[in-house]
């Protein structure tokens, strides 16, 4: 789906824009499947389309999420028998220790964290 659409918005970037303004993409668990140097290459082709269009992309992995220019956090909890859901704009040091959660798990790391700044850092 990445690949179509990544074609898709190659053949329309020199259209002229429609007064529906930009496009949206939506990828919703992108990294099914994949891993390792996989999700780097999804990650890097995303923000690539990102130049072009407005991408909202779901992920589970460090090495897609540490592309993203925004980078927001969806909690569920479930209370009293019902589950909400929240959504939030995560920024800075909580941006950074939720993609190092990503790589290591609920307990946060000095080696998890700097792997994440690094990768945050290299995906800017």
């Amino acid at each position: 789906m990445l690949a179509l659409k990544s074609s898709i918005e190659t053949a329309s970037a020199g259209a002229k824009k429609t007064r529906r303004g930009q496009r949206t993409m939506v990828f919703d668990e992108i990294d099914a499947g994949i891993g390792g140097r996989a999700a780097d290459a999804v990650g890097k082709k995303l923000k690539a389309l990102a130049r072009t269009a407005q991408v909202l992309c779901v992920t589970h992995l460090p090495q897609i999420a540490a592309f993203a220019d925004q980078h927001y956090l969806i909690e569920k909890k479930t209370a009293g028998g019902r589950t909400k859901t929240s959504v939030r704009r995560i920024e800075s040091r909580e941006r950074t220790e939720e993609v190092a959660r990503m790589l290591s798990g609920a307990k946060l790391t000095e080696a998890s964290l700097r792997n994440a700044e690094q990768m945050i850092a290299e995906g800017a």
